[in-house]
């Protein structure tokens, strides 16, 4: 025979059994949500980084007679820094680039890209010859002697260093933590 209360504790003890059960669900639930939560963020943060991603690339522009650095990305790039070197030599100027590959050009002229934005697909010409002669002996002159190396970012903080014109070497981006400071005396002003 059962004592008196003996159900009544029975029952308490079902109840008890199932509001911890209760509690379990709704923390895994608790927990579930948030990873929900966090994995949508960071696919939020992806899309907004595709949206935003510049990509620059350096051409020669032969209806112009030009070399241009076109953003061929879908967001503005932030150029933090170039440098220019022939044979290896950082140059600060079109003038000093010109002079040492013994080319001489008249009306030459020239654009900044350092420290400018280049909005998605906007296309910037670093170096603009008068005439068809004067950019195919800069071409001639420059081959495998001259390269380019600008550093820029996204509006996330992003960053890479586009290089190109390493003999033998295609052009190539590389992304960097940030824009790498480089001395007053290599850095190309025009």
């Amino acid at each position: 025979m059962v004592a008196p209360g003996t159900s009544e504790r029975r029952l308490v003890a079902r109840v008890r059994h199932w509001d911890g059960l209760a509690a379990l669900i709704a923390a895994f639930i608790g927990v579930l949500a948030l990873v929900v939560s966090g994995y949508t963020a960071y696919l939020q943060r992806q899309q907004v980084r595709a949206q935003v991603w510049p990509y620059l690339v350096s051409a020669n522009y032969d209806p112009e007679f030009a070399i241009k650095v076109l953003n061929k990305g879908v967001g503005p790039a932030i150029v933090h820094s170039v440098r220019v070197s022939v044979d290896d030599k950082p140059k600060h100027d079109w003038g000093q680039v010109l002079s040492t590959l013994d080319v001489e050009v008249a009306k030459l002229r020239t654009s900044t890209i350092s420290d400018n934005v280049l909005r998605a697909n906007e296309m910037l010409a670093m170096i603009v010859f008068p005439d068809g002669a004067s950019y195919r002996d800069f071409r001639a002159a420059a081959r495998d002697r001259i390269a380019l190396e600008i550093c820029y970012c996204s509006t996330l903080g992003e960053c890479w260093v586009y290089s190109d014109g390493t003999p033998g070497a295609r052009a190539m981006q590389t992304a960097v933590d940030q824009c790498p400071r480089i001395a007053a005396t290599d850095a190309f002003a025009d």
